[in-house]
């Protein structure tokens, strides 16, 4: 099936971002990605207010402010920081660097930048190495299966067939147990391009992570990583390198997530849930996969193979990375501030919903709320308690 396009400002920001020109062709293996478009006008200023403090609250800031991380969420940072700029805080410059989970975390470690960002949760040991660091999560994705088949709009694939193709046991595209998921589809006798991330990265992080939940294979041979030995492929740096080697090569296969293949119009494949049922990577498919979801108090939490019959099943949380406390306020308030209003000002939440992300569920907000409150910089609150 073809998603009919509808272009935006923020699309072609997204498409600038990930150095990808945009072509046409067909997207989507199903039913279209909805999105929520962006309110005209930018940010409203008379911002709204929760829990009694303004989303504005830091309109009097200036500070210049570093961050480093995921390539999966940086169509949003970079939208959320641009418009806080432009109409928020004018003092205020964020520039963030989409290097991926893994250097994210390095740099975060090693405090060269001011916060981190990544889809993958920092491990224990990661966290021994920077104990003050505090997951706050931002919005959910999908990691979608984007291929390259002339002609075939549609494609179903489960996880069995996905872990085959990625262990290197499914080497042809019309291989029986393909072709039985995909009855009237005409599939060529070609061999399967597999591509792959070649850094460290957090959207490997929860491919593999969902790989691992579903096939004992999987789970044995290689396991969740955010840079696992490959048994096949040819590997692309960050989300858009990824997306980058499907769209130039004819009969491929990637896992990139899902922004990246609506921006770029790549199809990608519906793929069979926990229920038994087909789904299409969606906003409402992404956000069906966090509703029951559990994170413990530290958030670090895995939402992959979800319960429910629309629930996308390669889905996940996104974090910054922040200190619990620095002793100079001169970046740490303004950077906490900037998060309040990423997560209370409409704009910001319509923004998050045009770039195909889904909001936190209001039990997990509701506790980001609590969290940010418990920043400190110097050894006091940035935030009022209300």
């Amino acid at each position: 099936m073809r998603i009919n396009w509808k272009g935006s400002a923020l699309t072609t920001l997204a498409a600038g971002l990930i150095g990808l020109s945009i072509a046409c062709g067909s997207t989507g293996g199903g039913s279209s990605a909805t999105s929520t478009p962006a309110a005209s006008g930018g940010t409203t200023t008379a911002a709204t207010a929760a829990a009694g403090i303004a989303a504005n609250i830091g309109k009097d800031d200036k500070a210049s402010i570093t961050g480093a991380g995921a390539t999966f969420p940086a169509a949003i940072y970079q939208a959320w920081f641009d418009e806080y700029n432009k109409s928020v805080a004018k003092g205020v410059q964020i520039n963030y660097q989409s290097i991926g989970s893994g250097g994210g975390i390095q740099q975060f470690t090693e405090k060269t930048v001011e916060f981190g960002a990544s889809d993958a949760p920092m491990s224990n040991e990661e966290l021994a190495k920077a104990p003050d660091a505090v997951h706050v999560p931002t919005v959910i994705g999908s990691v979608v299966m984007a291929y390259n088949l002339p002609g075939v709009t549609k494609l179903q694939l489960d996880a069995d067939t996905i872990s085959a193709i990625y262990l290197g046991n499914i080497k042809k595209w019309n291989d029986p147990k393909i072709a039985a998921l995909n009855s009237g589809v005409k599939l060529p006798d070609a061999d399967i391009q597999v591509a792959y991330r070649s850094d460290g990265s957090g959207t490997t992080f929860v491919f593999t992570d969902y790989l691992t939940n579903v096939s004992t294979d999987w789970k044995t041979k290689v396991g969740t990583s955010k840079n696992p030995n490959w048994p096949v492929g040819q590997g692309g740096k960050g989300n858009e390198g990824v997306a980058n080697v499907v769209k130039q090569t004819v009969n491929s296969i990637g896992y990139i997530e899902l922004q990246y293949s609506m921006t770029n119009k790549i199809s990608f494949a519906d793929v069979k849930n926990k229920s038994g049922k087909f789904v299409t990577a969606s906003i409402a498919a992404t956000a069906a996969a966090a509703v029951g979801s559990t994170l413990p108090p530290d958030y670090r939490g895995s939402i992959v193979n979800a319960d429910g019959a629309d629930a996308y099943p390669i889905a996940s949380f996104t974090y910054l990375l922040i200190h619990k406390d620095t002793a100079s306020c001169d970046k740490q308030a303004p950077l906490v501030r900037t998060m309040w209003w990423m997560y209370h000002d409409k704009t910001a939440q319509k923004l998050a919903s045009e770039l195909f992300f889904a909001p936190l569920p209001e039990a997990v907000a509701a506790r980001v709320d609590t969290t940010l409150k418990s920043f400190t910089c110097g050894g006091k609150a940035i935030l009022p308690a209300s």
